[in-house]
């Protein structure tokens, strides 16, 4: 089938858009409000954008408590979601009034962070801290949409040592997971995951890089 968006006359049950776009990474977002209360949110419209320097962004529409506070405070940290971690994540997308703790609504413990003041969701085997670069309003064919784009710079990382080995980060060994369509998710682990190699100059990651 081939559809026309503007149309929306795909005759689909629901717009299969998500379930296009996916898996997606999951960016578990805790921030501070200016009274030191918390907000830990869910977003899949999250990605890296940077690696120099290492600038992380996610997306959501209107004025949500995520993007109200990294605005008051200018921090937030980003953790990621494991599979022993899934029911929890999924009740922080609860929507709850502002100020109230997510992490408390789901039984999970904060963490310290050592660069943000925004905590982190200390079951999580991997978290970004970062501080707040711009907010980018999203603007479509037709015009400025609802949509936002919080950007950030990652100032520190914390990694759980179990999931280290010979300098490495055994991401598979964490079983993340990842958004898809509709109610769906994904589970990833070393079995699924393979190596390629590039091309020489094609920017492996192990490769020089030329002055």
């Amino acid at each position: 089938m081939h559809y026309d968006v503007t149309a929306a006359n795909h005759g689909l049950r629901y717009d299969p858009f998500k379930a296009i776009v996916s898996p997606r990474p999951i960016g578990w977002i805790t921030a501070l409000d200016g009274q030191g209360r918390v907000n830990c949110s869910p977003y899949s419209f999250f990605n890296a954008i940077s690696d120099k320097p290492h600038m992380v962004a996610f997306a959501g529409g209107g004025m949500k408590d995520a993007r109200a506070f990294v605005e008051e405070t200018g921090e937030f940290t980003c953790s990621f979601v494991s599979w022993d971690l899934r029911d929890a994540m999924n009740a922080t997308s609860a929507p709850l009034a502002r100020g109230e703790s997510e992490l408390d609504f789901a039984g999970l413990e904060a963490a310290p962070s050592h660069y943000v003041k925004a905590p982190r969701v200390k079951a999580a085997p991997a978290a970004l801290e970062c501080k707040w670069l711009q907010t980018v309003p999203l603007t479509s064919l037709e015009g400025v949409t609802n949509y936002f784009l919080v950007i950030g710079q990652v100032v520190g990382i914390y990694i759980n040592d179990d999931f280290i080995a010979d300098g490495i980060v055994d991401t598979g060994r964490m079983h993340p997971i990842m958004r898809g369509g509709y109610d769906q998710y994904f589970q990833v682990g070393s079995e699924q995951m393979f190596k390629m190699t590039r091309p020489p100059g094609g920017g492996n990651f192990d490769e020089r890089r030329k002055a």
